[in-house]
């Protein structure tokens, strides 16, 4: 009996590049733009790891004469990535409060070296492409990755600061559509999974 490689269990890496950028090969390491969320990838990650969630709302009718729906809606969807990332540094800080790049001062006679990120946000919402990369459902050795052309980050970060306890950024990136895409089925963008190794 084969391996039931179709039972998923460990996190994903994620990474984010500008809106626009080419997704990588399911067996392609990702390159520049694409930057990986947290300096270690899932090592930075809390143990809640990374949750995908697919929202709806359907609406119903039930006629006047049946007591139960006869027809349905989907009025409303979407797809929200959320991650806690244990990772201070101001470079993956950033992701959470807009994307700013830090400001970097060097160290000088009787001056620290600083880098600092300013903690508002502004009107404008950065909107990036997102893979989050794990294992295939079709192999131990093969690689599975969703690819969102366009997100925001939506949640509302509250870093705790308590002794024993690592503090983190809970981020949440919700899908926006993509009206270039492929087909109406891929408003918010793919789930690819590699199912067999590459011919030579």
């Amino acid at each position: 009996m084969p391996a039931p490689y179709e039972i998923l269990a460990g996190p994903l890496d994620l990474w984010l590049a500008p809106v626009g950028t080419a997704f990588p090969l399911v067996t392609a390491a990702p390159a520049g733009p694409w930057a990986m969320v947290g300096t270690a990838g899932r090592r930075n990650y809390s143990d809640d790891g990374l949750a995908v969630q697919h929202t709806q709302k359907i609406d119903t009718a039930t006629p006047a004469g049946a007591i139960a729906p006869v027809k349905a809606w989907r009025t409303e969807e979407g797809l929200i990535i959320t991650v806690t990332m244990w990772d201070l540094s101001l470079e993956h800080y950033t992701t959470a409060l807009g994307g700013a790049v830090p400001t970097t001062v060097a160290a000088g006679a009787g001056i620290p070296g600083t880098k600092k990120i300013g903690l508002s946000r502004g009107p404008d919402v950065v909107t990036y492409a997102l893979l989050a990369r794990g294992a295939s459902a079709y192999g131990d050795a093969y690689k599975g990755q969703y690819e969102v052309p366009v997100c925001f980050q939506n949640g509302s970060p509250k870093p705790t600061f308590a002794k024993g306890k690592p503090s983190g950024l809970e981020m949440e990136f919700m899908a926006l559509e993509h009206s270039a895409a492929a087909t109406e089925l891929e408003r918010f963008g793919r789930l690819i999974m590699q199912h067999a190794a590459p011919l030579p």
